[in-house]
């Protein structure tokens, strides 16, 4: 987990849909406004970073944000 990330204005509207449960990124979209590439962005940068993980094919879910303890 990379806790020296640090989320993009997007990346905290995908993170806040991700803090209520798994979802997919039309519900992220969907509840955040963002647009698909928008939201498709976000979740590879937090992948990237150790905050995000795909559960399966079009599922993700939070795993953790370091800023919360």
């Amino acid at each position: 987990m990379n806790e020296e990330y640090e989320p993009t204005e997007n990346d905290e509207a995908v993170l806040g849909v991700l803090k209520e449960g798994r979802a997919n990124p039309l519900h992220i979209r969907e509840e955040s406004g963002l647009a698909k590439q928008r939201v498709n962005e976000s979740l590879q940068r937090l992948q990237g970073a150790g905050w995000v993980r795909k559960v399966t094919r079009g599922l993700y879910e939070l795993v953790e944000d370091p800023r919360e303890e």
